[in-house]
């Protein structure tokens, strides 16, 4: 087997592969001798079919694969060993002959391949880039203060019903002749009722008292709500049209937590927190650090958009990248490639230059790099939950099981290695530190 690389320009190269009859002869024997052990023809035994008849059925089938097998590995190995950096994947050449299987012993295949264009650019103070901190206003920690009661409250009983309270108690359908349908324990929320008629009836009830009202006029004949407080079946919901009765035997109310020391303990950890005030100062550093990371996402569409000018001047494989992206998605046409080229270089130019930067300064995403930032994932889901104290062996556990995923883990080492080399960033370049609120910071993505 012969592998040889002919450079076409500073960006396109051409690979040619000879394969000979010796490179790829004894697998396809093997392979047939396999299939003769298993094939099953009649008027012969298991393993004793003739060769001769085993190649005619199989053998142009074993050559095609086995010598396809030999190119890739062959190509592939070639790349890897020659360190070529390569954009896309290889491609057929298109000046590449056609193979005949049936007569053919000895091989030559042509493969197209884009370089990856060499970049030679520097970074320094001379480069500014906007860098915005997000501002914690009193209204944010307020609200996230309102949040956290809200999520860490509980169920109280209270005397007389309200519109967001829960009542529970006995449902009897109004018949004339004392039948129809009882539901001993039914659950009623006015505030999911559709009409403000029979809403209205259920505020201001105490336990013990006694309303009629109308569930299908209450929800709108809507059957599933219907079937659910009655617990029937839809199909019989539908022609429910009566009136019940609703004694009111319980009245519950969510309270929202008291901002005590048994809220602070639970959101922060025991005694970490002793005063209101120092838990707003935690508040507000917790969202800090919430906001932290959109700060940075920021600088790196900003970085992106200032120092890929310094890659104007370079040259890209375009008509080749253009032929594999249409033949890897088969969803876009010739014309929507063309059209979005432009973008799609640029957005190349910024990832080849974040992959040089990382070379060349040696940046790596350690494991420890890794679980550190699946971590604060995790954290930032518990928060929005208000659970601002995880214990650091619990997110540890959700943390493991979200690398245990392939395309979870993949996107985290993207966060990882985005964070690291914006660290690097804001060590070499200028920042133009600016302090902006949160609905103008959105602003920027309008």
């Amino acid at each position: 087997m012969n592998v040889d690389k002919q450079v076409v320009d500073s960006v396109n190269a051409v690979v040619k592969i000879q394969l000979l009859k010796a490179d790829y002869q004894e697998k396809v024997e093997n392979t047939l001798k396999t299939y003769r052990k298993k094939a099953n023809v009649p008027g012969f035994r298991p393993g004793n079919v003739p060769v001769g008849l085993i190649k005619k059925m199989y053998g142009k089938a074993v050559l095609a694969d086995e010598v396809q097998n030999a190119i890739s590995q062959a190509l592939y190995d070639y790349i890897k060993e020659n360190k070529l950096s390569i954009l896309g994947e290889p491609l057929p050449s298109e000046t590449q002959a056609e193979i005949d299987f049936d007569n053919q012993e000895d091989f030559e295949f042509s493969f197209d391949i884009a370089l990856a264009p060499e970049l030679n650019f520097t970074l320094n103070k001379k480069d500014s880039v906007p860098y915005y901190n997000i501002q914690i206003t009193d209204e944010m920690v307020n609200e996230q203060v309102k949040n956290m009661a809200a999520r860490n409250g509980s169920y109280i009983k209270v005397e007389k019903s309200e519109e967001k309270d829960i009542l529970k108690g006995m449902l009897t359908e109004v018949q004339p002749d004392g039948t129809g349908i009882t539901v001993e324990d039914a659950v009623l929320m006015p505030a999911y009722f559709k009409d403000e008629e029979e809403k209205t009836k259920m505020i201001g009830l105490g336990v013990g008292d006694t309303v009629v009202f109308n569930p299908a006029k209450a929800y709108d004949n809507t059957e599933s709500e219907i079937a659910s407080l009655l617990h029937i079946a839809k199909e019989v919901a539908k022609d429910i049209t009566s009136d019940f009765s609703f004694e009111v035997k319980e009245i519950t109310r969510y309270k929202d937590g008291d901002l005590n020391q048994d809220l602070f303990d639970q959101l922060f950890g025991k005694d970490t927190v002793k005063t209101e005030e120092e838990f707003r100062i935690k508040v507000k550093e917790s969202l800090e650090s919430q906001f932290a990371p959109e700060s940075d996402y920021r600088l790196m569409v900003d970085a992106e958009k200032a120092l890929v000018k310094k890659l104007s001047d370079i040259q890209f494989p375009v008509d080749f990248l253009k032929r594999w992206m249409l033949s890897t998605d088969k969803k876009r046409n010739a014309e929507e490639i063309e059209t979005e080229m432009p973008k799609m270089i640029e957005d190349l130019k910024w990832h080849l230059m974040k992959e040089k930067i990382v070379k060349d300064n040696s940046l790596t995403v350690s494991e420890e790099d890794l679980m550190e930032t699946a971590k604060k994932v995790t954290r930032a889901q518990f928060a929005q939950y208000g659970m601002m104290s995880v214990p650091d062996d619990l997110l540890a556990n959700y943390a493991a099981e979200m690398l245990k995923k392939e395309e979870t883990k993949r996107n985290i080492l993207d966060q990882a290695m985005s964070t690291i080399v914006a660290a690097y960033l804001k060590g070499v370049i200028k920042l133009n530190e600016k302090s902006i609120s949160v609905e103008d910071f959105n602003k920027l993505y309008a």
